[in-house]
């Protein structure tokens, strides 16, 4: 009871925002740019979205392969979708879909803790590598940035360079991060039993995080790492060019750099889990992120609203994909 108060308190509050940017920017002017939508770049876009999350299925896949819970491409696609089918009517943003894909590939039979950590990963990859490519389109648009920061252009650039390189190269660390947390458990494990007390807590974490563990260790680290890049390189440009695809079709140009900018507060606030399907925190994110590029407030609103309607669409192809029968081919 107590879960379903907050996912109704989610929705509405939701719909609330989602009310309050659309009588901001003019219900009536927000309906008439989507009424004028072109259809050409309707399509492209939702063709992009579309690639996306294919592209974003087989990275979670090579991923799973990786930490040892294999799957065969079907499954991962058709789980995938249904994990997004999930996040466009359930509250809580990207968390059920993610919890749904974790569950199903325990339930094909793969270890428990390495589906937990496909999933966790595959989720930190792509967010690791939006706020990259944010970043890089942000110091683009320095001269439409800084002021907001009341700094000069060149110094906002800089920063956001230096800023985004060493975000690129955080991973690199966490080997050094999971050895740290092991000696320290281990020297917190010896301490406890030398007083005479079952270190529990610990021994949890460290099964948690001995998947982790091992396969950093592995001599195929780098590689493993540098493919995830790619593929969520490839994964947020598409998803760039299907935000960029509705704001076209709806006269807004702006400039590639720009749609790069945007993409990173648009998508990480749609993934709040304050609304149902993102609706609502990623049209006031697509307004304050698109205003100070020259964009009007409705046809930013439409912008978001449009990108939405694509989750949609394909929350409908997830959904139509549980009814789907299960490949025979069992991966060993």
């Amino acid at each position: 009871m107590k879960r379903a108060r907050k996912a109704l308190w989610r929705g509405l509050l939701g719909l609330a925002l989602l009310g309050a940017v659309l009588w901001l920017a003019d219900p009536a002017r927000v309906l008439g740019q989507l009424r004028q939508a072109q259809p050409g770049w309707l399509l492209a876009g939702l063709a992009a979205a579309i690639a996306s999350n294919i592209v974003s299925a087989l990275r979670w896949r090579a991923l799973a392969r990786w930490l040892g819970a294999d799957m065969g491409v079907r499954d991962a696609s058709r789980w995938y979708f249904q994990a997004i089918g999930l996040n466009a009517l359930l509250p809580g943003a990207v968390l059920g879909g993610d919890v749904y894909r974790a569950v199903v590939l325990q339930r094909a039979g793969r270890d428990t803790l390495a589906s937990s950590w496909s999933v966790v990963l595959d989720r930190v990859s792509g967010l690791w590598m939006l706020c990259a490519i944010g970043g890089l389109g942000a110091a683009a648009c320095a001269p439409q940035m800084a002021p907001l920061l009341r700094l000069p252009a060149v110094a906002f650039a800089a920063l956001m360079l230096a800023g985004t390189a060493v975000w690129l190269l955080l991973p690199l660390a966490l080997p050094w991060l999971l050895r740290r947390s092991g000696t320290h458990g281990e020297e917190a494990s010896d301490s406890r039993r030398m007083e005479g007390h079952r270190p529990a807590l610990l021994r949890r974490i460290g099964a948690w995080l001995a998947p982790l563990r091992g396969a950093v260790e592995r001599p195929d680290f780098i590689a493993q790492l540098l493919q995830q890049a790619a593929a969520s390189a490839a994964v947020q440009l598409l998803s760039a060019a299907a935000l960029a695809a509705g704001g076209l079709a709806l006269g807004v140009h702006i400039g590639w750099a720009a749609w790069a900018f945007a993409i990173a507060p648009v998508f990480l606030m749609a993934a709040l889990p304050a609304s149902v399907g993102g609706w609502g925190t990623r049209e006031a994110a697509a307004v304050a992120a698109l205003a100070p590029l020259g964009v009007p407030a409705a046809a930013a609103v439409g912008t978001g609203v449009i990108y939405g309607l694509y989750q949609l669409v394909q929350g409908a192809m997830g959904a139509l994909a549980f009814g789907l029968p299960r490949s025979r081919r069992q991966v060993g």
